[in-house]
């Protein structure tokens, strides 16, 4: 059960609400938007009936929720959430396609700010780059930690773009946090559900990766361990799903995008560069995602990509930039979007 408060209310109804449901054993959960703030209920829905929530001051509505993805389903919010970024206030939502670029693991302070330029030059509004890289291998390269962070600030005032990084324990999420501008929960930790409590916690936009083998329902209930912290402010990210195919580094589930959209409000965007695992595949999936209604890319860019640490073969360069650059130019209007501007 969801309770809807009115666009005006205050604090003490809030407060209100909350003290009923707790005093009936029951567990509220509140998450301010923008606009309104949602109340998601856990306990007994037939004790919550008989409390006559609806006659509370500074209510709107009581929902009932059949999913079991409460606070991200469609059914209490069935318009389109917009998801704003950083001090500029890029937005990631249905009215516009964010492109997100930058390295996949930061390097150097010299690598990240050529990367972070080649992206603003085709288009970029947030800048992606990696200072904690969980890997497969424990000998491949794990990042810079808060040195890396310390790059990106130091990129993000040389050139406007707010940061994107991901965190991947729970006990650096506050450090992860002071630096960044949206925190990046990763594909091997979307179901680590201390961490996504704890990024919830944390006061930033989150982006949210599908787990490599992770259902789609599997995926929006990993969001909702973020909005039950009171922080609806969540990015879908699909970035392929291992499959049998070896082809392609994973399986672009392009079908995610709209059936995604369906279920729920929240943005969606798509990995091109994570699921092809290919440079020559990454222009052609993000025309696919441009065309399936998705609400960004994110990409992975390097100055010289054979000598990259991590992911080489799948960074963009100079000539790959412009081809991509010309996709979201020509391809956009068509998806009845235009390119993420900042606001502020």
């Amino acid at each position: 059960m969801v309770i809807v408060m009115s666009p005006g209310a205050t604090d003490a109804q809030i407060d209100a609400v909350v003290g009923r449901v707790t005093d009936a054993g029951g567990e509220a959960f509140v998450s301010r938007g923008d606009t309104r703030t949602i109340i998601g209920l856990v306990g007994d829905l037939d004790r919550f009936h008989g409390l006559n929530l609806r006659a509370l001051s500074g209510v709107a509505e009581v929902v009932r929720i059949s999913t079991p993805f409460k606070l991200v389903s469609r059914q209490h919010h069935p318009e389109m959430s917009t998801v704003f970024v950083g001090a500029a206030r890029v937005p990631i939502g249905p009215d516009t396609f964010t492109l997100i670029a930058g390295p996949c693991a930061v390097e150097t302070a010299e690598q990240t700010f050529e990367a972070a330029r080649m992206a603003q030059a085709a288009g970029a509004t947030l800048l992606r780059g990696g200072a904690f890289k969980p890997r497969s291998s424990p000998y491949a390269f794990q990042g810079l930690g808060e040195d890396g962070l310390k790059i990106l600030a130091d990129v993000r005032a040389e050139t406007g773009l707010p940061v994107v990084t991901e965190v991947v324990d729970v006990s650096d999420v506050e450090l992860v946090a002071s630096y960044a501008d949206m925190l990046q929960v990763g594909t091997r930790n979307a179901q680590n559900f201390s961490l996504l409590q704890a990024v919830g916690d944390a006061g930033k936009p989150v982006m949210l990766k599908r787990g490599m083998s992770s259902t789609i329902e599997e995926w929006l209930m990993a969001a909702e361990y973020v909005a039950q912290r009171g922080n609806l402010d969540v990015v879908l990210c699909e970035r392929g799903i291992r499959t049998f195919e070896k082809a392609t580094r994973n399986t672009l589930d392009i079908s995610a995008v709209p059936v995604a959209h369906d279920l729920s409000h929240l943005p969606v965007v798509v990995d091109p560069s994570h699921s092809g695992g290919r440079r020559d595949l990454v222009v052609p999936l993000s025309r696919a995602a441009i065309a399936i209604g998705a609400d960004g890319i994110i990409v992975d860019v390097h100055p010289h990509p054979e000598t990259a640490l991590c992911d080489g073969p799948q960074a963009l360069v100079d000539a790959d930039l412009r081809a991509l650059a010309t996709a979201v130019r020509q391809l956009t209007p068509l998806a009845d979007r235009r390119p993420a501007l900042p606001l502020a």
